[in-house]
């Protein structure tokens, strides 16, 4: 007997060259869903201008591409002749299914009117993706963009609780399915801690504890800043590793460790890191610390927990869901110093007794994505 043909899914989404954990998610989604369905990708020609671009390019420069997936590079974010032709390809494929990527209130008006161009052929058949609700710096303008961009879903996957919760305001009643980010896998090429340690001018003694990713106001940097001096108390050994691209004036937190006394403990990597070098950082680092002051879901949490390497993060948005207290690292309150030195105090305290790192490799085990094309299966049948 002749099997049935796979159903067919259009993806809209970023995808290598770009960068990031938005392309990443991206490609480890459709190579996840290759396995059971036929995945078309259609990828941008143009993310941002490069006007509105914070960083130094939006391109991933690195020699290893990590889950590559072939894709079409059709779409251009601020061009609406490209929006059309767009629509016009996706109803050419006679998909089961069309999904957009949804993670910045940025594309509001692209996704609007490709979906709008797309809805009568495919009734009932538009998924959107929803990485984030509005995005971490909220304007009015955000607001308006996510709820246009939004408009003709017919179906959500959320990849957190808080996500989940945030899509019901505007859901009115259209289905809302879920998953989480899968374990963004860098480990592959084993990295020796102390050689590691050593390059970095560090040593085996050291308490190492690291932020990881790209600097912005709301990741909460300063906050760690400020609460350095207060962990030197009672871990005198304690150096911390800044690793990632500045998006905000460097100097908002060097002046800080300046004036606080600790730059000879701090030291600063100013670059996005290309995945073939990763694995030398979180080879370095005790711990990761996310003192961030809002949050969906972080893909660079994901990263850590692929390495073995816990984390101290702040209770906002979808970060607790992932980090069990005491078990796969620290939950602390958001936005305050004082807590947060508590809880990278705790952290070196528990050390000693709890095997986080085993904790971690359950939790990995156990992770929603293993079941991502189930849940697609769910939204074929919705």
């Amino acid at each position: 007997m002749d099997e049935s043909p796979r159903k067919k899914i259009v993806i809209i989404g970023p995808a290598h060259p770009y960068r990031g954990g938005n392309a990443m998610f991206i490609q480890y989604l459709c190579n996840a869903l290759s396995a059971k369905f036929d995945v078309r990708l259609l990828n941008y020609s143009l993310l941002y201008p490069s006007f509105l671009f914070p960083g130094t390019t939006q391109f991933d420069q690195s020699e290893k591409v990590i889950q590559g997936f072939p894709n079409e590079r059709i779409v251009n974010s601020i061009n609406p002749i490209s929006w059309i032709k767009t629509a016009l390809r996706i109803k050419r494929e006679n998909a089961d299914l069309v999904v957009f990527d949804w993670w910045n209130p940025f594309f509001g008006a692209c996704h609007w009117a490709m979906s709008l161009l797309l809805r009568k052929h495919y009734s009932g058949k538009i998924l959107f993706i929803t990485e984030n609700f509005i995005s971490h710096e909220a304007r009015f303008i955000d607001s308006f963009l996510t709820k246009l961009g939004l408009r003709y879903a017919n179906k959500f996957l959320a990849l957190s609780a808080q996500v989940e919760q945030d899509l019901q305001g505007i859901a009115a009643g259209r289905p809302i399915f879920r998953s989480e980010l899968p374990m963004f896998d860098y480990s592959h090429t084993p990295f020796d801690s102390e050689v590691e340690r050593r390059a970095l001018g560090f040593t085996n003694e050291d308490n190492v504890l690291m932020f990881f990713g790209y600097v912005r106001k709301y990741k909460g940097l300063d906050i760690l800043l400020h609460a350095f001096p207060l962990i030197l108390k009672s871990l005198p050994n304690a150096k911390l590793l800044v690793v990632g691209e500045f998006y905000d004036k460097p100097e908002i937190y060097t002046d800080i460790v300046q004036h606080n006394g600790t730059a000879n403990r701090v030291k600063f990597v100013n670059q996005f890191v290309p995945n073939e070098e990763v694995g030398k950082y979180f080879a370095a680092a005790d711990v990761m610390v996310q003192p961030y002051r809002s949050a969906t879901q972080s893909g660079i949490l994901n990263v850590a927990y692929s390495f073995g390497v816990p984390a101290v993060v702040t209770r906002v948005g979808g970060l607790e869901e992932y980090v069990t207290d005491g078990v796969t690292g620290i939950v602390a309150p958001p936005e305050s110093p004082e807590e947060l030195a508590k809880a990278v105090v705790r952290f070196y305290t528990l050390r000693s007794t709890v095997d986080f790192t085993a904790n971690i490799r359950d939790r990995v085990s156990r992770s929603a994505f293993h079941g991502i094309t189930d849940v697609f299966d769910q939204i074929l049948s919705a």
